[in-house]
């Protein structure tokens, strides 16, 4: 051998060396960096793993004659002719990070064998390499189809030969799932000296994602979940709707009964406008004044707390109208008569009629006294002094004045003493008999007050008399 072929052959096996090298280190990272997703804390799964089958077509691909095939080439001519495709099964490995929503960085290994190179075969040759490149999306996050294209550079191998090569692709994701998906990409790469080829490369692949976390396993990422720690519906943003009522546990009142939105996610069983938390009759409608509770009655008192629910009744007599014994309208605690029907103006007792006056006079006009004396006597006079009391008794709350009167016979301080004595004789009979003495008084008025002609023995003894007059209230 001589030296040239030595420096060749030392050349061709020193890149040999390298690119073995490379591709061995680049495994290494791509080892450690697929462990180090495993356990990467972006929410949103941004890292993509695939592990396709990847066939690579050396046909002519431009317009140039390919130096191989000595064929003239045109752009995509022949391009699903699978006859050309060198295809080796699970020989391309990915690894994707997404950048923003629609972009993306990817990393790719692929190793291959050539046994075709344009329409000829030829013996076994291998192929490896090593891309980067930018990926764009083309539809909004979220979308099952998820075309795009991309570009980028790439380190080739070919049989020990390095080049490097620009990278122009488009592809075609589907995605089962958050997790789980399918592509087709077809890359044209061109090199950019003579030691590589131009060449399309078609890739399919199967695609995990992943690297986003979700706590509380309830498919809402902890990066959009409210409810991190608990699961829940993706509806409510990743929060629980334990009562099925549209509103999430968090916003919801009583998370546990089933209730509206006007109510703050609570029921309100009797339909009264108060959620039952709230109500302290839930199941009766009633009103805010009464705390949710009736009052049938309009009394003030919600029936609950009402002894007579269906009859207005003051507080004070736990909302039961006051007793009216006598039914006068007067309740017995404000009557003086409860017993006796009256009028509110004299205290629920009956009022004086203008004649009893009269009745009274006419009746103790016929008292008998024995002479010059306030002895009381005859039995006529027992029987007029009963009737007197039962007048007096019917009206309890009228005080009456006993007055004494007499005639001029005698002297004037004699006759005054003497009508003193006898009025205050049939006060102390009445008193005896049973009246109020506390409405009772007595006065004398002597021969001041005559209703008869003092000169006459008649008008004399109509002089002399005891008679009732009203007392001061």
């Amino acid at each position: 051998m001589d030296s040239s072929g030595f420096k060749v052959n030392f050349v061709t096996y020193y890149i040999y060396l390298k690119m073995k090298k490379i591709t061995k280190q680049f495994l290494t990272f791509f080892a450690l960096f697929f462990a180090m997703t495993l356990t990467a804390q972006d929410e949103d799964n941004p890292w993509i793993v695939s592990f396709g089958v990847n066939a690579i077509d050396t046909y002519p691909t431009n317009a140039a004659t390919n130096d191989v095939t000595g064929v003239q080439g045109k752009w995509f001519q022949e391009f699903f002719n699978v006859s050309h495709w060198n295809i080796t099964p699970l020989s391309s490995v990915s690894v994707g990070r997404n950048i923003t929503e629609r972009f993306s960085i990817v990393g790719q290994l692929n190793m291959n064998r050539l046994n075709v190179y344009g329409d000829n075969e030829i013996d076994a040759v291998n192929l490896n390499t090593v891309d980067l490149g930018l990926r764009r999306q083309l539809t909004a996050k979220g979308s099952a189809l998820t075309p795009y294209y991309q570009i980028g550079a790439g380190y080739s191998s070919l049989d020990g030969e390095a080049s490097v090569t620009y990278n122009f692709g488009f592809g075609l994701g589907y995605w089962v799932n958050d997790n789980l998906g399918f592509s087709y990409e077809s890359k044209y790469k061109n090199a950019v000296d003579d030691k590589g080829i131009n060449h399309f490369q078609h890739t399919f692949g199967v695609n995990v994602k992943f690297g986003g976390v979700d706590t509380d396993g309830d498919g809402v990422y902890d990066k959009f979940d409210a409810c991190p720690e608990e699961p829940g519906l993706e509806e409510f943003s990743g929060c629980p709707d334990t009562d099925g009522d549209g509103i999430a546990d968090k916003d919801d009142a009583c998370p546990t009964s089933a209730g509206s939105v006007v109510m703050n996610g609570c029921p309100d069983t009797d339909g009264d406008g108060i959620a039952d938390p709230d109500d302290a009759c839930p199941n009766r409608a009633g009103t805010s004044q009464m705390g949710g509770c009736p009052d049938s009655d309009g009394d003030g008192l919600n029936d609950k707390d009402d002894a007579c629910p269906q009859v207005a009744g003051p507080a004070q007599n736990n909302g039961c109208p006051w007793p009216d014994t006598d039914g006068d309208g007067v309740a017995d605690k404000d009557d003086a008569c409860p017993q006796l029907a009256g009028v509110a103006a004299n205290n629920g007792c009956p009022e004086l009629p203008e004649d009893v006056i009269a009745t009274l006079n006419n009746e103790s006009s016929m008292i008998r006294f024995k002479a010059e004396s306030n002895k009381i006597v005859g039995e006529e006079s027992t029987v007029v002094l009963g009737k007197i009391k039962d007048i007096l008794d019917s009206y309890p709350t009228v005080s009456f004045v006993i007055e004494g009167h007499a005639s001029s016979d005698g002297s004037k301080g004699y006759n005054q003493k003497l009508s003193e004595s006898r009025a205050a004789s049939v006060m102390a009979a009445l008193i005896e008999a049973g009246s109020d003495q506390s409405r009772l008084t007595s006065v004398a008025y002597g021969e001041d007050r005559p209703i008869g002609d003092n000169n006459t023995a008649k008008g004399r003894k109509s002089n002399r008399r005891v008679q009732f007059s009203l007392g001061s209230k």
